[in-house]
């Protein structure tokens, strides 16, 4: 059974890939946008949604046989969501309110099999621990770019995994995508990973 991800994000797909999952991707082109008062993890499972029913849409009224994937992450520190940066100031003044701080990571994943539309969510929580940064750390950092498209503004799996004291939790959730949460998900709806052949690669 195909499955497609509904995800630009090149972190999924390579978790995706590195895991031996094949796969297609198709952006869902929904609007990320935080209703005011709306706590994170209802956001992440709306969106999730949102992104995964978008693409069932673009599927049209004759689907194939597929899953689809919808996933949407927040970080969450002091009660207060944090999404993607919109400027360079902006992951500044995230980076500064994470420093010497204990925060969540919120990820919501919903898989929709195709042609039945049976659908699944679930949401997961790691927390993490930054060490204190200063702001000459802070400015580098931003200034390299990688904080400008992430949640939270950083890359545990990139640059910004220098800064990480500890983590409590699923690692996956916090690049953006739990995987074994993922994985039972997609075996409950019937998914089956492909069979490896005598090199280990994965076939059919």
């Amino acid at each position: 059974m195909k499955l497609i991800l509904a995800s630009a994000s090149p972190r999924r797909a390579q978790i995706l890939r590195d895991a031996g999952m094949r796969f297609e991707i198709v952006r869902a082109n929904v609007s990320e946008r935080r209703k005011r008062g709306e706590r994170a993890w209802i956001t992440t499972r709306r969106l999730a949604q949102a992104k995964a029913r978008a693409v069932v849409k673009k599927l049209g009224k004759k689907p194939p046989e597929v899953i689809v994937i919808g996933a949407d992450t927040i970080v969450e520190v002091n009660g207060q969501s944090l999404g993607k940066p919109p400027s360079s100031r902006a992951a500044r003044e995230m980076l500064a309110r994470l420093g010497g701080r204990t925060h969540r990571v919120i990820t919501s994943v919903a898989a929709i099999r195709l042609p039945e539309r049976a659908e699944v969510i679930a949401t997961e929580s790691t927390r993490v621990r930054f060490a204190r940064l200063t702001a000459g750390e802070i400015a580098d950092y931003v200034a390299t770019g990688e904080p400008l498209d992430k949640a939270g503004a950083y890359a545990v799996q990139g640059i910004g995994g220098r800064f990480i004291k500890r983590i409590d939790g699923c690692y996956f959730n916090v690049v953006g995508l739990p995987l074994a949460r993922l994985y039972r998900m997609l075996t409950h709806l019937g998914w089956q990973p492909a069979a490896p052949n005598k090199k280990g690669k994965a076939i059919g």
